[in-house]
């Protein structure tokens, strides 16, 4: 159905190929999973099917890429319309009506289909996605994963018998992605269809493929296999391969349930090695402390009724022995209501210096309502926000920016400039610091960027990159991010989570939201998870997704009953 012949793309001005030597094929009615570090150009092979790359990018297109027969250097993308359907990484860049309904009928509506089978589609789409109770949304109204889902059902209304989908579930959360993921498969199974995907979050849909290709780098050529060959071989993969490949396992295992078929052994290691741990603690406290009892540690105190539930931090038996610490922002009784949708409803919630605080919950739950709001985008229906001892929603741009930080879902809405190098000059400029300052962030986050880089020119995960190292620039004492690893490998988001910890270690406070349950599980202290405006768990990361099916991380489920949330925490133990 997809045939990539000896394919290289070199885009206007650029002295390499942004992809070479791809060749491979998707047969029809399967599940091709197209993955591969950040910025190794897989969007490009994406564009090259839906005809995109090279008739709307430019550049020029060496080799022969066909659909179901089409050449797409001969086929402009409206010629391919019938047979492709794309959802690129920008949501927003896709929409071309203002409400839910409409857009899901547009393709069908551009096609010319009878508006008894358009009206029976969106039904079904509507109900496929979980979009029924948005119907009449405005999309301008709707939180980054529901305009995701959104997206995606208006390129399966027109029923195309190719997909072509650039990060379909980096917007979602755990649930919603699991429900688009079963569509996915369903429409592959069902009826035939054929998809190409690239995804960084292989955790989500490794299982779902029925082959990879792997692009390792401008100098390699590209890997086809099954995915227990690519996996093998990859050096983007999954936690349950991590866990495998650590603790020797082969063949290594691709889902949770095959893993914890294998991690009997590992278990009882880690089970070991932990009583061996609390015995060495032990007898070094009653070492230094001779006739001291030691208490076990009492179970998080659940403080709350009702839908507002809370942990505490710490244990009443030394909670009053500890200083109060300043607090970098406060949230008291915080109610927003838009355009009819109340968005937060009574949120208290206040950050200290230091700490690592992840915002989860479902889409539509509140979580970008909050960090507008904390950053001044959002002024309060009821209630009050102040950061750093100011309203923010009543503080000008320069008394902020020393304050808070935000990087937006879209990281390019922070972007202007013509090059990296601008962007940067500006940012050191805004912020007050010394020269150099915002290139030497942008180094450590985004390794081999050159200073005439257009910012245009940057895959999703580069532009994140640059707009956090322009954030940080003015090293605010707040830090927010809202979905931080959308469009991030592996590799990139293990230098995102050092960069973090280090402005954590030096006092900065750090709040994201995010549906990545491995990033939380990995750098957040606590967790704060939302439901329909509210808080309905407050408390440290362990006590909260451990108990939770939708947000534990790969590792907890695999060793499950005993509390791992990394695989490098079972490494060090191990060691």
């Amino acid at each position: 159905m997809i045939r990539f012949e000896d394919v290289s793309v070199t885009y206007d001005g650029a002295a390499e190929p942004a992809v070479q030597g791809v060749d491979f094929e998707v047969p029809e009615g399967e599940l091709v999973l197209l993955v591969g570090p950040s910025g190794v150009g897989k969007s490009t092979v994406l564009g090259a099917v839906s005809g995109l790359v090279p008739h709307f990018t430019g550049g020029t297109l060496r080799g022969r890429v066909t659909v179901d027969g089409r050449d797409t250097r001969t086929h402009k993308p409206r010629e391919l319309a019938d047979v492709v359907g794309t959802v690129g990484q920008d949501p927003l860049a896709h929409f071309v009506t203002d409400t839910v309904e409409d857009e899901l009928a547009y393709g069908m509506e551009s096609l010319g289909l009878p508006p008894e089978v358009m009206r029976r589609r969106v039904e079904e789409t509507l109900d496929l996605l979980g979009l029924a109770g948005l119907r009449d949304r405005p999309i301008a109204t709707l939180s980054g994963g529901q305009r995701q889902r959104v997206a995606i059902g208006s390129v399966l209304t027109p029923h195309p018998r190719v997909l072509v989908l650039d990060e379909p579930t980096s917007a979602l959360d755990p649930a919603a992605a699991e429900e688009v993921l079963a569509v996915l498969q369903r429409l592959v199974h069902d009826l035939g269809t054929t998809i190409l995907m690239a995804e960084h979050r292989l955790e989500r849909v490794i299982h779902y493929a029925d082959r990879m290709v792997l692009l390792p780098g401008p100098a390699a050529l590209p890997v086809v296999g099954t995915p227990p060959e690519v996996m093998a071989v990859s050096p983007v993969h999954p936690p349950v391969v991590a866990l495998g490949r650590l603790a020797g396992w082969s063949p290594l295992p691709l889902t949770v349930r095959d893993a914890r078929r294998t991690a009997g052994d590992l278990r009882e290691r880690l089970a070991a090695a932990a009583a061996g741990s609390r015995a060495t603690g032990a007898a070094r406290a009653d070492a230094a402390a001779p006739g001291r009892r030691r208490q076990a540690a009492r179970p998080p105190a659940d403080t709350g009724t009702g839908r507002r539930l809370r942990f505490r931090r710490r244990s009443s038996a030394t909670h009053h022995t500890q200083a109060p610490q300043p607090h970098i922002a406060e949230v008291h009784s915080l109610s927003v209501r838009r355009d009819r949708v109340t968005a937060l409803r009574h949120m208290d919630l206040t950050v200290t210096p230091g700490e690592t605080i992840a915002l989860m919950g479902r889409n539509g739950a509140g979580k970008s309502t909050l960090l507008g709001s904390l950053v001044g985008l959002v002024t309060p229906t009821t209630g009050t926000v102040t950061v750093g001892g100011v309203e923010p929603h009543r503080t000008a741009p320069p008394g902020l920016v020393r304050r808070v930080g935000l990087v937006p879902q879209e990281p390019r809405d922070l972007l202007y400039a013509d090059t990296v190098a601008d962007e940067c000059a500006a940012a050191d400029r805004d912020a007050g610091a010394e020269p150099g300052t915002c290139r030497a962030l942008v180094s450590e986050l985004l390794p081999g960027i050159t200073d005439d880089t257009h910012p245009r020119d940057l895959s999703e995960g580069q532009c994140l990159a640059l707009a956090l190292a322009v954030v940080l620039t003015a090293r605010p004492p707040l830090l927010l991010l809202d979905e931080p690893t959308r469009g991030l490998d592996y590799a990139a988001k293990a230098r995102l989570v050092t960069v973090l910890r280090g402005l954590a270690a030096e006092g900065h406070a750090i709040v994201l939201a995010t549906h990545d349950v491995e990033l939380a599980a990995e750098i957040a202290h606590r967790v704060v998870l939302l439901a329909e405006g509210e808080v309905i768990a407050d408390g440290p990361t362990a006590h909260v997704v451990v108990s939770s099916p939708s947000f534990a991380p790969q590792v907890t489920k695999i060793l499950a009953p005993q509390q791992w949330l990394t695989v490098a925490q079972v490494r060090e133990a191990l060691a």
